[in-house]
């Protein structure tokens, strides 16, 4: 099985960040990590919601070069700074995953940048 970089490599302040958005791995694309930042790595968005519908929305780009869709994201991990923003985020999530969501988990935990929550998502889309 080969594997293929999606998109180019991120920036954040001007630095190229040494990981691929995502990877295609025969029928599944692995996206990594992300946050609400904008192409100079300032957070975007004040509330949980705003950030949640920023990350997932920058997310579906991302598949969308992989030829995917949210529709085919199968498994999401999230990690939430504060996990008293549990229900706010689910709030948001469902918006796009009105019915039939993705397997799921969710952990309350410290971010490397001053976020409310990164989202990892992992689609599977037979070539």
């Amino acid at each position: 099985m080969s594997k293929q970089p999606i998109g180019g490599p991120p920036m954040a302040g001007g630095m190229r960040i040494p990981l691929s958005r995502a990877m295609r791995a025969g029928d599944f694309v692995f996206c990594s990590g992300w946050m609400s930042l904008d192409e100079h790595g300032q957070i975007v968005g004040r509330t949980i919601e705003e950030q949640t519908r920023k990350v997932i929305e920058d997310l579906r780009d991302v598949l969308a070069e992989a030829g995917c869709t949210l529709q085919d994201v199968v498994k999401v991990m999230a990690w939430l700074a504060d996990p008293r923003d549990f229900g706010g985020f689910n709030r948001a999530y469902a918006e796009y995953f009105p019915t039939d969501p993705p397997a799921r988990s969710a952990v309350g935990t410290m971010l490397i940048f001053d976020a409310k929550l990164e989202l990892e998502m992992i689609a599977y889309k037979p070539q």
